[in-house]
Parts: C-alpha cells; sequence; structure tokens
C-alpha cells in the first residue's frame, strides 16, 4: 500500500484486503475521499507499524528537497556536545532544555551539520528569523530559505516563522527531514479538543520531518502540555540550569532584592482593592470547589460583583507596578550604575513608558519598529545608550547586546519570563560579574511572585547595602 503526504496529512492508499487500519493510532476514516487519513507527523510511525502487521509499503513520503551542502559543524563546549550526543541517543528526537545566552543554537546548527537531511527551523518572532539567517550563513550554509515578514523562500535549509509555519506547511511538510524549534514551550501549550487540529501545533502536525529538536529555558512542568509537546517534538533529553552554568560558561551574578514598602496611601489603597478582590474570590471558591484561575475569570465577567472584583484585582497589580518608593529607588540604581549597560524589566508597558518619560531611557515595546529597534540595541551595544526598558520585548527572542545589570521593576509571567530576563545578563565576559535588582513590595503578592520567579536559578540574596 502507499501512504500519501495530502496537505499536511497522510492518505492511506490500497490497503490489502482485510488490513483493519481504525485501530491504527491517530489514523481516521475520511468519507470524502474514501479513505484513511492521519496527520503527516506520524507518517514514519505509522509505517513501522504497518511492516510489523506485514504489510508491503509501496510508497512513503520522503524529504522533497535535497539534503544542504556547506554547513561546517560549530565548535561545541562539552554541555553542548553532551546535549547533542543526548539528542541522538533519545533518536534525534526530543528537548534540549538550556539558560538564555549559552548556546543553544550552536547545538541545533550541529545537529544540522550531522544530520544532513532538508532542515526547517521554525522560530516565534522576526527578530528571530533574521538571527537565525545569519547564524546558519556564517556556517556555510548556502542559500537559506525563510518564510516570513512577507517572503516565501525555499532551500535545504529554511528558516520560518511560527506564524509563516502554520499558514504554509500543507504545502511544504513533506520538503524536510528535520524540524528545529527554537523556544518549543511556545507549543503544546493547549491541545485542540477530540484531537482535532486547529491550533498553533498545527505546524509540528503537517511535517512529516522524522527528526526533532527542540530548544527552549523554559520548558513547560510535568503535565497535559508538557506530554503534547512531547508527542509534537520528544521528551525532554537534556537539561541544565543557570546555576549549573553560572561562573563557568555563564557569568556569576548576584541577586540583590530591595524590599520596598508602600506609602501609606497606597498601602491604604492597595488594601482595600485585595479586600474587594478577596471578596469576589471566596464567593466563587464557595460555589466552585477546585475551580481554577481562568475559571473564576470567565464565570467574573457575568455578574457586578465578579467585575468589580477583577477590577480591583488589575488596580492592586497597577499600583504595585510602580508605586513611589520603586520610583525613588530606580532612580538611585541608574545613577549608581550609569557607566554600565542597564537593562530595565517591567511589568507592563505603561511603566516602562511612564519610566522612559521620568529617567530619560529608551523603550523597547511592541509598539517600537524594527529599524528603531535595531538602531537602539546598536546603540546600546557601542555603549552610547546606557539603559533600556521593556516590558515583554526584552524577554526572549532578541539578540540584546551584553549587560552588566538588571532591575526587575515588576514581573507578569512567573518563572519563565524570569529565567529569559536574568538569561540576558549571563553572557560570559573576562572578570564579569553581573548584578540583580529586584524592586519588591512586601506584604502583597509583589514579595510571593518574586520569590517564586527565583525558583530555578536565584543564588542566595543578601540584604541591600
Amino acid at each position: 500500500m502507499r501512504l500519501d503526504f495530502d496537505r499536511g496529512t497522510i492518505l492511506l492508499r490500497e490497503p490489502p484486503a482485510g488490513l483493519e487500519l481504525a485501530d491504527v493510532p491517530g489514523v481516521r476514516w475520511d468519507p470524502r475521499v474514501g479513505a484513511h487519513r492521519a496527520p503527516a507527523r506520524l507518517a514514519y510511525p505509522i509505517a513501522a507499524e504497518l511492516r510489523r502487521r506485514g504489510v508491503r509499503i509501496a510508497g512513503l513520503p520522503g524529504p522533497a528537497l535535497g539534503p544542504p551542502s556547506g554547513v561546517r559543524p560549530p565548535e561545541l563546549r562539552p554541555y553542548q556536545e553532551a546535549a547533542l550526543a543526548a539528542w541522538r541517543l533519545g533518536g534525534r528526537r526530543g528537548v534540549v532544555v538550556l539558560p538564555t545566552g549559552s548556546g543553544k543554537t550552536r547545538i541545533a546548527l550541529a545537529a544540522i551539520a550531522a544530520t544532513r537531511t532538508a532542515c526547517l527551523c521554525l522560530v516565534p518572532t522576526r527578530a528571530l528569523l533574521e538571527q537565525w539567517l545569519a547564524a546558519l550563513r556564517a556556517v556555510g550554509a548556502d542559500p537559506v530559505g525563510r518564510f516570513g515578514d512577507g517572503e516565501r523562500v525555499l532551500a535545504p535549509v529554511t528558516v520560518a516563522t511560527f506564524a509563516s509555519a502554520y499558514r504554509h506547511m500543507p504545502a511544504i511538510g513533506d520538503r524536510f527531514g528535520l524540524l528545529v524549534v527554537d523556544e518549543a514551550h511556545h507549543f503544546g501549550r493547549a491541545a485542540a479538543p477530540n484531537g482535532l487540529l486547529g491550533s498553533q501545533d498545527d505546524a509540528l502536525e503537517m511535517s512529516i520531518a522524522p527528526l526533532r529538536l527542540g530548544l527552549t529555558a523554559t520548558p513547560p512542568p510535568a503535565g497535559a502540555a508538557a506530554a503534547r509537546l512531547a508527542a509534537l517534538v520528544g521528551p525532554v533529553v537534556f537539561e541544565r540550569s543557570v546555576g549549573d552554568l553560572a561562573g563557568r560558561y555563564l557569568a556569576p551574578f548576584e541577586r540583590i532584592t530591595w524590599s520596598l514598602a508602600l506609602e501609606a496611601d497606597e498601602r491604604r489603597e492597595y488594601d482595600a482593592l485585595r479586600d474587594v478582590y478577596r471578596r469576589a474570590w471566596r464567593a466563587f471558591q464557595g460555589s466552585h470547589l477546585g475551580a481554577s484561575w481562568e475559571d473564576f475569570l470567565h464565570h467574573a465577567a457575568r455578574t457586578d460583583d465578579g467585575r468589580r472584583g477583577i477590577a480591583a484585582w488589575r488596580r492592586a497589580r497597577r499600583l504595585l507596578a510602580f508605586p513611589h518608593r520603586k520610583r525613588e529607588a530606580l532612580a538611585l540604581l541608574l545613577a549608581r550604575h550609569r557607566a554600565q549597560r542597564t537593562l530595565v524589566f517591567t511589568a507592563d508597558n505603561d511603566t516602562a513608558y511612564r519610566i522612559a518619560r521620568e529617567q530619560l531611557v529608551m523603550p523597547l515595546t511592541c509598539d517600537v519598529g524594527r529599524r528603531e529597534r535595531e538602531a537602539a540595541l546598536g546603540r546600546f551595544r557601542a555603549g552610547t545608550l546606557r539603559a533600556l526598558v521593556s516590558a515583554q520585548v526584552l524577554n526572549e527572542g532578541l539578540d540584546v547586546p551584553d549587560a552588566d545589570v538588571g532591575i526587575v521593576v515588576g514581573g507578569r509571567h512567573g518563572e519563565r519570563e524570569h529565567v529569559q530576563r536574568i538569561g540576558r545578563l549571563l553572557r560570559p565576559g573576562a572578570g564579569k560579574q553581573a548584578t540583580v535588582y529586584e524592586l519588591v513590595v512586601p506584604q502583597s503578592g509583589d514579595a510571593r511572585d518574586a520569590e517564586r520567579r527565583w525558583g530555578r536559578l536565584a543564588p542566595p540574596s543578601r540584604p541591600a547595602a
């Protein structure tokens, strides 16, 4: 029988008489074409299962593009070699977990050079698309294809944004034998109901590539998302934390926590807002045992008390984002480190813009265009611009120049965001010691969030001088 690629799926054609296909995992009957169908991702596992049952496979889609030529394997550090070896031992499927700044891209370049099969690299942003194109050209890949930012060019090594891959995989899903998925934690977050397609994960479902390498600094915790990512890319095959690499392969760093109490009027307002929120939350919990925060948000939108509770929660978060004493502390720290390159991280764009206006610091937000952003990063790299402030743009993806000081004014997304942020400071340099200040309001959700964020990577903290 034949397995034919068809718009991101596999059609199982001409099965021998008596073969029962309904019990093959992932296979469904498609009455529109009178044949069984499965996601393209399962092409090779299905072929293996059919051969196990004694079925001869007369046709199986393979990578339609030839292998890349001229790709030189980069030199690897010992932990990078170990990661590549672990991936090979895992059947050349799996996720490598390493901190930001530790050279995950080099592991992927080595995998591309070693496997010598057509490769599609998936990235979340256009900024990362450009960085991957530059990295591939630096090791001799020529030509390099690109899907994204209005371009559609195929080559034996191609880089595509997640969005472009989602749109075009029905046409190119049979072209590549290796998928490299950068920032792989973006996948597997929410499986579509009943296994149906319809989410970003489809970009991986619609590729026949049997070899898959995921890269991330922040894998999902054990649970449905981790299991889904393991099905799409493979399980975690290698993991090292910031603590494992700091001091030898990453710059050592010191965490300094400044506890900054609210002013009396701020504390009264915060406590009043928290009381309104807590009443709404407790009322919901009383009638919805075991419900989640997301369940509460959906329910609260339908009642007056719920809406008041959510509004109070948001106002309390805004108050904690940049109260009076955080403003004073930030001004002091920027003055203290005015000769060093400094990154300031905030919880939201409004705070980033307030800091930009008050301290004359360049903001990098989603509103800043690529040319302006690249010009600012170039000035930061050259040392003519000493500080940048951002809510999310610096968290992931951008190749931020070397910085010595980080000031965390606030955060929103917990441990994953924090690992990405701190990684921006840890590129090694001769004699470099990075410093991370965290501005925290005690006796608040701000303080609890701060301690949780440091769970995976923080060395012991010391009180501020």
